[in-house]
This record gives C-alpha cells, sequence and structure tokens, in this order.
C-alpha cells in the first residue's frame, strides 16, 4: 500500500481534532471563566531508506543529506490557554471574579476539593456560599439569614451586614489556590478541575498578598474565547481537511493505474 495513504489518513484524523476544538470552544463561547483550548501536533517516525551521515564510498564520502520518508502527524497534547478572560460587571453580591491566576476551592460531595474560576456563588438553604450545583466554598462561609448586605473585598475577606449591629460582621476569609503548571489540571465539567501529578499540588494563599490574585465582586470572567480567531483556525482545519481527501484520492487513482498495469 501507497505510505501516502496512511499519511493522509493521518492528516484527517489530525484536522478532525482541530475541528472538534474549535467546536468546543465556540460552544462554551459565554461560558464564564471557560480557557480555550488549543491543539498541537507532531509528526511521527521517519524511515531511512538512506541514512543521513553515512558513507558513499570506501574513501569515507559522508552523504550530506539522505532519504526520509515520514509517516504522518499526529496530536501531541490539547493544552489550555490560561489567559484571563476579561471581568464582566454583574452587580450580584456572590458574582466573584479573580484578577490574576488563583483559583476557588470548592468541596466536593465526597470531601475532596475541585478547583474553578467560576465565581458564580449562591446561597445554600443553611445559608452557605455554594455553587450553581450546591457544592460549598472552601473554606466555608456561611452567610447569616437576617444579613441584609454583602461585602467582600479584594482580600477576600466576606462581611455582612446586620440589623442592629453598627460595624459589618466579618463572616470569613476566601482562600485561592494556584498551580505551578495549570495545564496540568485535569477537567471534569460543570466549570471544575482536579489536581493531578502534572498541575502539581495546590499552592494556597490569601488574595492581595500570596500571588494567587485578587477578589473582584460584582463581576465574573468571561470566557476568553475568540469567535474571530476560532472560525479562522476552523477554515484552515477544514481546507487542510480537504486537502489531505484530494491526496487520498491521488493515491487511490495511482493504485488503480497500477493494478491495471499488472
Amino acid at each position: 500500500m501507497f505510505l501516502s495513504l496512511d499519511i493522509a489518513g493521518s492528516g484527517l484524523q489530525a484536522q478532525e481534532t482541530s475541528v472538534a476544538v474549535v467546536s468546543q470552544n465556540l460552544a462554551n463561547v459565554s461560558t464564564t471563566g471557560y480557557k480555550r483550548q488549543i491543539p498541537e501536533f507532531r509528526d511521527l517516525l521517519y524511515m531511512s531508506l538512506r541514512r543521513v551521515g553515512a558513507t558513499s564510498s570506501d574513501t569515507g564520502t559522508i552523504i550530506p543529506t539522505g532519504i526520509q520518508l515520514g509517516l504522518g502527524v499526529q496530536t501531541a497534547a490539547i493544552h489550555r490557554d490560561v489567559t484571563q478572560g476579561t471581568p464582566t460587571t454583574t452587580g450580584g453580591s456572590l458574582d466573584l471574579s479573580i484578577s490574576g491566576r488563583g483559583y476557588f476551592q470548592i468541596t466536593l460531595p465526597d470531601g475532596s476539593v475541585s478547583y474553578t474560576r467560576d465565581g458564580t456563588f449562591q446561597i445554600s438553604p443553611t445559608g452557605e456560599i455554594v455553587t450553581a450545583d450546591g457544592y460549598p466554598l472552601s473554606p466555608s462561609i456561611t452567610i447569616p439569614n437576617n444579613a441584609t448586605g454583602i461585602n467582600i473585598n479584594t482580600s477576600g475577606v466576606v462581611e455582612a451586614t446586620i440589623p442592629a449591629q453598627t460595624t459589618p460582621s466579618n463572616l470569613g476569609q476566601i482562600q485561592l489556590a494556584s498551580f505551578i503548571n495549570p495545564n496540568g489540571l485535569e477537567a471534569t465539567g460543570s466549570n471544575l478541575f482536579l489536581e493531578t501529578s502534572a498541575s502539581g499540588s495546590p499552592i494556597v494563599g490569601t488574595p492581595g498578598l500570596d500571588g494567587v490574585g485578587n477578589i473582584l465582586q460584582g463581576t465574573l470572567e468571561s470566557s476568553n474565547v475568540n469567535p474571530v480567531s476560532e472560525i479562522t483556525r476552523l477554515i484552515t482545519a477544514q481546507r487542510a481537511y480537504e486537502m489531505n481527501t484530494k491526496v487520498l484520492t491521488a493515491s487511490d487513482q495511482m493504485l488503480q493505474n497500477l493494478a491495471q498495469v499488472g
């Protein structure tokens, strides 16, 4: 079989991956805190039909280039662009965004901790600050049922206005986590990530003090997907897919011609 068939086939698979990633990005163009994904590709092994640097004579003449045939392409990785999205003002007292590299810490039902850039928080029936799925912020902070106002400063200090009290009541401190390699986090859906050996252990710190960023109340971080750039990538992948399809067609015709000659 012609090598070109296998090579072009690998090219089709690579461009299918590109289109799938673009589709994922465009589907999440309005998802709070979403980070666009970028596929990376690498060439496959090479066959050396004439090795570079080998000798071509008994006197030691060196072959300057040789003959190497590549075997196609494969997906090497799909990484996230962790560039911060634009904060969008909502005015919600429990809508929070992070200006910096940190992540909110969320306690899952099994007791483990996950991480998110989605600061769309609500109040549970027991007064805890929770995600849209009801998972509590970690460390847990509870809002009194008679609170008439909630203020969260850039350092993550949560205060509530209580009737008959002259000063706001301090309810707790939001802590943020950062990672040496945020691309090593494992996405689990619902805007949540889990720590892995690739991400490294979380570095927990106080907003504004430990390099994890500041908290902005009344705002949410927009997705960092640029629709125009994604459409451009989609067109590029589509054209590359078409070209690889033409290679397959040409190789198939050549095989047919060869069979007829035989």
